[in-house]
């Protein structure tokens, strides 16, 4: 059983989740030859405000 997590900063819709989802699971079962059913995805999503890189807060500007 395939599991995937996917992390993001937050303000996608939730069509934009549907269809990466989807398009995803298509992928691992494309791939790995498992069963729909098998493939489970975990969504975390951050605030700008609690992600930094380069030593800025991702709210401050990169």
């Amino acid at each position: 059983m395939p599991f995937v997590t996917i992390r993001m900063i937050e303000g996608r819709t939730r069509e934009q989740k549907r269809g990466m989802v989807k398009d995803v699971t298509e992928a691992i079962v494309k791939n790995l030859g498992c069963p729909t059913q098998a493939v489970s995805i975990d969504i975390i999503e951050y605030t700008q405000e609690n992600l930094a890189q380069a030593g800025k807060l991702f709210c401050d500007g990169r």
